[in-house]
């Protein structure tokens, strides 16, 4: 007798749409980031709509376990506290190196670079969504 993994659970109609919504949320945010310049407060994904698509994310996350859904949000979650980590070390490196005006260039390139990354793992995200794949590797 051999023995097959069962085939992963389908997700409901709400949360697929609940998961788009996130995907929105987080591309707003990220928009955001870019529109301002790459000079986002503190992170791409930090301002209240990404709060709330992270919040919105941690609440759901529980009903996708088991399904492909799962993946995706383990991929937003980690692509919003990485986020948050580099801008910080962006405006870290901002502060403390702006005597010498270097730390003002490099801060703004992390901030740059960082919404770059962000918008990448979105659109990538969003393409595996929308053809109802996981995210490779997560």
């Amino acid at each position: 007798m051999t023995d097959t993994p069962a085939p992963p659970a389908a997700p409901s109609a709400s949360l697929i749409s609940t998961t788009l919504v996130v995907y929105a949320l987080f591309g707003v945010a990220a928009l955001a980031g870019l529109v301002s310049s790459g000079f986002p407060l503190i992170a791409p994904l930090s301002g209240i709509v990404g709060i709330i698509g992270i919040i919105l994310a941690y609440v759901k996350r529980g009903e996708a376990t088991g399904t492909w859904l799962a993946s995706h949000y383990r991929w937003l979650i980690r692509t919003f506290w990485y986020s948050l980590l580099w801008g910080c070390i962006g405006a870290l490196i901002f502060v403390l190196l702006a005597i010498i005006l270097i730390g003002l260039v490099i801060g703004y390139i992390i901030w740059v670079a960082t919404t770059i990354w962000v918008l990448y793992r979105l659109i990538r995200g969003y393409v595996l969504f929308k053809d109802s794949q996981p995210v490779p590797g997560m």
